[in-house]
């Protein structure tokens, strides 16, 4: 993480830039969703789940059965931007798979219950 932003600072920098209608810094979007990552993973300990931001992170979380070869059964993927706005609650999960902003494949995908995660 860049050294002038803590998480916190990141996460509300950039959906300030979004709310204000301008593309967040690329270092301050990395950082936000990174943080964001990093709470989920906090919250839904496991690696059931494989939740994916290209370019800036993947985790694995929520707890069940660990998946260890070739491509996870359980996967989240979406971009940084949709993934503040959903990760914080400025949009729905449901609304972002509508959308097809967020793709969720396999049974243990939806982890709205961990969600908003900040905000």
């Amino acid at each position: 993480m860049s050294p002038a932003h803590s998480k916190s600072e990141s996460v509300a920098e950039a959906l300030d830039a979004l709310d204000r209608g301008v593309e967040p810094d690329r270092a301050v979007l990395r950082d936000a969703v990174r943080a964001l990552l990093t709470e989920l993973s906090r919250r839904a300990p496991g690696r059931s789940v494989e939740v994916r931001v290209p370019p800036f992170g993947a985790i694995q979380c929520v707890a069940g059965p660990r998946h260890t070869r070739g491509t996870p059964p359980n996967v989240v993927e979406t971009d940084p931007k949709t993934w503040l706005l959903v990760a914080t609650g400025r949009i729905g999960w449901d609304d972002a798979m509508r959308d097809g902003r967020l793709r969720a494949s396999g049974i243990r995908t939806d982890i709205t219950e961990y969600l908003p995660l900040s905000g």
